[in-house]
């Protein structure tokens, strides 16, 4: 009575496979591999990418752009 035994799954796999028919169900797994294909690339070029400092916002960076803001106006 505990577990399934493969006639069990095997009756399940039939009765997918006639409700979503072959073509659909390849589909499926199709876009699941396409997924799991795009969450690793996605993985992989977060753990490419640089790491830069933050940038950092002081009396310096207000300066540089009043001197943007002069030789634009000029």
């Amino acid at each position: 009575m505990g577990g399934l035994s493969i006639w069990h799954w095997l009756i399940v796999g039939i009765l997918v496979l006639l409700l979503f028919g072959k073509g659909r169900f390849s589909d499926m797994m199709g876009d699941v591999a396409k997924g799991i294909k795009s969450f690793k690339k996605g993985m992989a070029e977060e753990d490419e990418a640089p790491k830069a400092p933050p940038a950092q916002i002081g009396a310096s960076t207000v300066i540089d752009a009043e001197k943007q803001a002069d030789k634009t106006q000029a």
